[in-house]
Order: structure tokens, then sequence, then C-alpha cells
């Protein structure tokens, strides 16, 4: 049986702490808008600052659905599933920000994750639903290992590089929505 809770309990940071990867879903308000869900996970990308605040590094990529999301309207769930071990499923529901590399609270909050190239901001999550499910129809996987195509890549564009990628590419959401990221 699912349960909900106030705040990110030391149990429920254990487990979520302990997953190597989770997925992040926005949505636009217009019902004509595309759902987004985003896989997440490299080692060191994800922070609980307190009890209802957890935060990730938003790295480069094809796409910006998240930000442009966050931005027109703020909300964002994230899940964690247990790959391994006992099943368990947990969402955070909640209200989400984009903090940019040029933000002046970016440098305190950036000391909470491992460094790595081609960070396009970080997304700050304020919980306002916390809850559990069984997970009992999520399959066992085996952890293999991180993927460093991402660092490959980034490197080998240096950042200017990888700064004209993003304003390419990363200007509007699959939905025409602005990032409203500004030139790194």
């Amino acid at each position: 049986m699912g349960k909900t809770y106030e705040a990110i309990a030391p149990k429920l940071r254990d487990f979520i702490e302990r997953q190597k990867v989770f997925f992040a879903a926005t949505a636009p308000l217009g019902a004509e808008g595309h759902v987004n869900l985003s896989p997440k996970g490299l080692a060191g990308t994800l922070a609980l600052l307190d009890d209802l605040t957890i935060a990730y590094l938003d790295l480069t990529g094809s796409g910006v659905e998240t930000i442009a999301h966050l931005r027109e309207n703020g909300r964002i769930c994230l899940m964690f599933c247990a790959f391994e071990g006992a099943p368990r499923i947990v969402r955070i529901h909640g209200t989400g920000d984009v903090v940019e590399p040029d933000d002046e609270e970016f440098p305190k909050l950036a000391a909470h994750f491992d460094a790595y190239p081609a960070v396009r901001s970080i997304i700050r999550v304020k919980a306002t639903r916390i809850s559990d499910s069984c997970g009992y129809g999520v399959p066992l996987y085996a952890y293999e290992g991180e993927r460093d195509q991402l660092q490959r890549w980034a490197h080998s564009k240096g950042e200017d590089g990888v700064a004209e990628y993003q304003r390419k590419n990363n200007a509007t959401s699959l939905d025409g929505l602005p990032s409203g990221l500004r030139n790194h």
C-alpha cells in the first residue's frame, strides 16, 4: 500500500540516494503540448538539500523541455524506482525552478554536486507531495556502470562549442516554449 509523507525522511533519503537512475516529468499548460519524461542519473548529479528540497544538475542535451516547462508553470514530478533489491517507487511532486551558472546562488548549489562539463543549469524542486508505492511491476536490472559519452562530447566541443550548441538547440521546447536560457 502506498503512503504519503510530510518530508523526505531519513529512510526515503537513503532509498533515493541509492538509486542509479531517476526520472523527471514535466508538461506545458496547453493540452496540445507534449508531456516530457527525462531519465537522469550520472553519479554525483543529485542532491537532497533539505527535507523538502531536492536538486539535480541539468546537463546539456538535445532538448530543453524541463527548463521550458518549469519556466512556464513550475510543475515537476521526480520518480525513483528500485531496479535492484526490494521493490519500491518514490515520487516527489513539486514546483521547480532553474538556476543557471551565472545566477548568484549557482556556486553555493553547485558545491553539492560532482564537477561535470556542459552543465546547463541546476533544477531545484520544492516538494509539495511525497509518496511511495510498491513497485512490484518494476523489473530487476543489474547496474553495469556510468556512461561517459556526454563528458567526452562536451570536452571535444569545448566550452565555446557547448555554448554554441545550446544557443542552436536549446532555445525552445518541442512545442515552441522559450527556454529562457541565457547564453553561456
